[in-house]
């Protein structure tokens, strides 16, 4: 059933542990990071419209990755600890079990998000052609929804059981089919050369996405059932949810939950306020969340690696080990995102060019890149924090961190420049500098404290 893991992370030089678990999960989501990038290339060639179409959905869409974010936290804690504790036959349990949660639940979202998609376009935009690309792009991601999180958690199961060679080759070989996928479907002809095209507009983008999202599922899904790793599951495992799993993989994420919630019904309310500067504005916002995800990827890639070594160091009860881990992954986060920072302030006008030709676009793209991107030295030391509080299932100082610095701050902070004083869109962008600085004084509060130091699932 279970292979002895010969890289276990309670033991051993902890960066060596750190990077070990960390730099696949890493180069993976570079590899979906540039995937999205060039995604948002082929959609700017398109128009303006359509980016800021595509910005729109992957904003509503966000909300329905609240569930995956609570059951996908749960399993890290519950996953890690047990495995690090060396109950394999527990960890089997739950694996298992996480699979068929997330995906009972994400049918229900698809159907909730399928259901609301249309009004929710109108909300954020009265321009026709903009909700068309929504509705386009949105409905045939939204349809596939199950596939995609019951993705996530194949992936997330390796990783914690120290596993993230498997999950790394899916990421690279999934990104670099998508790539691949989205000018032949998109285009009548394909940019730069003669060879003929499907022509299929945004509606391309979102297939070769879904496409990309299918095979990744079976890969995970083969590798653990065919015992490719250290922990092999079973199909009929996957028929089964006990009581206890539910209720763990129910509540242990929950205040994480909670905190996506109100962080991205607070992203929700900014998403309409930079709409009220216009369609340009939204296009710029678009390609800023894309750039802000360059940033934000390989930091989830090292935030889950360290999540998945503090879940088993706490599992083994090693708390200074857990504390040097959160503390290296800080460190190593500034080292990535400093040189992401510095590119971008050197660069930003032709960063921006990437994307779209628009001279409008370009020059509120230039200001949003300036102001922002200090903001990415406060994500790094935040989420390399938060892995010892993924890890031990202490997830309050997430919602306690995203109320305080979305919606005692940047929310109220942006309507009185919006309604009240009625500023320039810069002073948006300053409000996401701030919240991130915010977020981060809330999150080392708690780290401080030390309460992840005892708790456990």
């Amino acid at each position: 059933m279970t292979k002895r893991n010969n890289q276990k992370l309670t033991e051993g030089n902890i960066i060596k542990n750190l990077l070990v678990v960390s730099l696949p999960t890493m180069f993976g989501f570079f590899a979906q990071t540039l995937y999205d990038l060039v995604d948002m290339v082929w959609i700017g060639r398109i128009s303006a419209q359509a980016v800021a179409g595509v910005a729109i959905f992957v904003t509503i869409f966000w909300v329905a990755d609240i569930i995956n974010e609570i059951i996908g936290i749960s399993a890290v804690s519950l996953i890690s600890q047990s495995f690090g504790a060396g109950q394999f036959t527990r960890t089997k349990e739950v694996i298992e079990q996480s699979i068929l949660f997330k995906a009972i639940v994400s049918m229900v979202m698809a159907i909730l998000l399928l259901l609301v998609l249309k009004p929710l376009s109108s909300f954020f935009s009265n321009d026709p052609v903009v909700i068309r690309y929504i509705l386009d792009y949105g409905v045939i991601r939204s349809a596939f929804l199950p596939f995609m999180f019951a993705s996530f958690s194949v992936n997330t199961a390796l990783r914690c059981i120290g596993d993230a060679r498997y999950p790394m080759y899916i990421m690279l070989f999934t990104s670099i089919l998508n790539i691949i996928l989205d000018p032949i479907l998109m285009f009548d002809v394909i940019p730069g050369t003669k060879i003929c095209g499907m022509g299929m507009g945004i509606k391309g983008a979102a297939i070769a996405t879904v496409i990309s999202t299918v095979i990744a599922f079976l890969a995970g899904l083969y590798i653990l059932l065919a015992g490719k790793s250290y922990v092999k599951i079973s199909f009929t495992g996957l028929l089964k949810l006990s009581k206890e799993n539910f209720k763990k993989l129910s509540t242990i994420g929950l205040p994480t939950g909670l905190e996506m919630f109100f962080r991205q019904g607070g992203q929700f309310l900014l998403l309409k306020f930079v709409s009220l500067y216009g369609t340009l504005s939204l296009a710029t916002f678009g390609i800023g969340m894309k750039l802000f995800n360059l940033v934000f990827l390989p930091l989830l890639g090292l935030a889950m690696g360290g999540s998945a070594v503090t879940g088993q160091n706490l599992g083994a009860n090693n708390i200074e080990r857990t504390h040097r881990t959160a503390v290296y992954a800080s460190f190593l986060g500034i080292i990535i995102t400093s040189i992401i920072a510095s590119l971008s302030f050197l660069f930003p006008e032709a960063i921006m060019r990437i994307f779209i030709n628009q001279q409008e676009v370009i020059e509120i793209g230039r200001k949003m890149i300036y102001i922002i991107s200090p903001s990415f030295i406060a994500v790094a030391i935040s989420m390399g924090l938060n892995t010892v509080f993924t890890g031990s299932g202490y997830n309050l100082p997430y919602l306690v961190s995203g109320i305080a610095s979305r919606w005692l701050f940047q929310v109220p902070y942006s309507a009185l420049v919006v309604y009240v004083l009625h500023l320039p869109i810069t002073y948006i962008w300053v409000g996401f500098l701030l919240a991130e600085f915010i977020e981060l004084l809330v999150i080392y509060t708690f780290y401080q404290r030390g309460q992840w130091k005892t708790v456990r699932v």
